[in-house]
């Protein structure tokens, strides 16, 4: 159902799946520090059928949750008087909370997205310049036609001093990324770009995109900073490497 439905469709199924879903993996086993739950086990998830990885309270991947966490515990996401944020596709275990966030100014987007404020492309975003102090647009790049275009324009409506967490899939194997115009088919996009509708596949040189644009690249040692219990109590995805993109 997940990969042949359409996301908005999804979307609106997902909340009766939220309100039941707990009740079958009630247990301690596994936590997850968005919804703050503990449950016996997550989900599976995804084309490669990743074991133990989908919240059933408030669907988080392992993405989701180290979003959280290094927003909660390393940013000043929380804290900060006052943020004018920009959430490109945004994810809904993240929406509700961070609409109900009073320091935050928060702008949500979208091309179809039925939860998103405003509808547009993001090849040319119709706002200002200068404008944001956060910017969030996750698992977007690899399926625009142009993601140089669309980095510069989220470049563009940063403040300076502003950072952003621009989360793709990534293949750590791969030196450089997997772009081939041949590659057209859906099943050959699954093969090759890990999902039907993605149209290239990241490798190591994901922060060089956005380098090409202006922004400079923070690493975050989940390793150090998070620890291994903890990242095997919240299923986090040990390979994953998360960057956080700053404008100067």
């Amino acid at each position: 159902m997940l990969r042949k439905l359409p996301r908005p469709l999804l979307i609106r199924l997902s909340y009766p799946f939220k309100l039941i879903a707990p009740l079958l993996y009630k247990g301690n086993n596994v936590e997850c520090p968005v919804c703050e739950r503990s449950y016996s086990k997550f989900l599976a998830y995804g084309t490669m059928n990743r074991d133990n990885v989908l919240c059933p309270g408030d669907l988080t991947l392992e993405r989701h949750r180290l979003m959280w966490l290094y927003l909660r515990d390393f940013s000043n996401f929380f804290t900060a008087p006052h943020l004018k944020v920009l959430h490109i596709a945004p994810e809904q275990c993240f929406h509700k909370k961070f609409k109900q966030q009073k320091n935050l100014d928060y702008l949500t987007a979208d091309l179809v997205s039925p939860i998103a404020d405003m509808h547009f492309d993001l090849h040319k975003i119709p706002l200002e310049d200068n404008q944001f102090d956060v910017v969030f647009c996750n698992h977007v790049m690899e399926h625009v036609d142009d993601p140089i275009q669309c980095m510069s324009e989220l470049y563009r409506v940063m403040k300076p001093g502003g950072w952003a967490i621009m989360q793709v899939p990534q293949d750590i194997a791969r030196a450089t990324t997997l772009e081939d115009k041949n590659i057209t088919s859906e099943a050959d996009r699954e093969k090759y770009y890990w999902q039907k509708d993605h149209l290239r596949l990241f490798g190591m040189d994901y922060p060089n995109w956005l380098e090409k644009v202006g922004f400079h690249t923070e690493i975050f040692d989940k390793d150090k900073n998070i620890g291994k219990d903890k990242m095997e109590r919240y299923r986090l995805m040990e390979k994953e490497i998360f960057y956080i993109f700053h404008k100067d």
